[in-house]
């Protein structure tokens, strides 16, 4: 089991960034939220299989078509208990 937080710089508000990275979530099995942020970013807080984590930060760094994602810093941290499913906040 692997949770990382994800901080996605760019153009990634107004492009259904969030509703799309639920829909690769749910599709990997993943838990966790992801939210838009007041300094533009978006930030996800993502639990799951090491490989599927893998998976959807891979994917958040390329984001839906109307995306332009220029950075995402991963951190690494200690999971604790996340709900199942994955909630756009």
């Amino acid at each position: 089991m692997r949770t990382v937080r994800l901080q996605i710089h760019g153009r990634v508000q107004g492009v259904w960034y969030r509703a799309s990275t639920r829909s690769e979530a749910e599709r990997l099995g993943v838990h966790g939220w992801v939210r838009n942020r007041s300094d533009g970013t978006v930030e996800a807080l993502v639990q799951g299989d090491a490989g599927a984590v893998e998976e959807l930060v891979a994917w958040c760094r390329r984001g839906p078509s109307g995306a332009a994602v220029s950075r995402v810093d991963v951190s690494e941290v200690d999971g604790g208990d996340i709900p199942a499913g994955f909630q756009i906040r």
